[in-house]
C-alpha cells in the first residue's frame, strides 16, 4: 500500500497497521503485528479513550494505570511555596 511505503522506516517507533472492519456487534480485530509490538494477549484489558476532533486510542489498561499511579504520587507530596509578588 502507498501510504504505508510512505510512512515506513521515516519515523521510529510510529506505525499504520492498515485498517480494520468494524462487525455488527462493534468488534475490530486488531491487527497481529500490533498486537505483537505491544505485548497484548488474550484476555487483556484495553482502555478506549476518545477525542471528538483528534479520534480514538487504544492503550493496555494496566499501562494506563501505573501511569495514574505515577501522577497520583504528585499529591503525595508536600506543596511547595507560592512565590511573593
Amino acid at each position: 500500500m502507498e501510504w504505508q511505503i510512505m510512512f515506513n522506516g521515516h519515523h521510529e517507533g510510529k506505525h499504520i497497521f492498515g485498517t480494520v472492519k468494524v462487525g455488527e456487534r462493534g468488534q475490530i480485530v486488531i491487527p497481529k503485528k500490533a498486537r505483537e509490538i505491544f505485548s497484548i494477549q488474550p484476555g487483556d484489558t484495553l482502555l478506549v479513550v476518545g477525542d471528538e476532533r483528534r479520534g480514538i486510542a487504544i492503550v493496555k489498561a494496566d499501562n494506563f494505570h501505573a501511569m495514574a499511579l505515577k501522577m497520583l504520587k504528585i499529591f503525595e507530596r508536600e506543596p511547595e511555596e507560592a512565590p511573593e509578588d
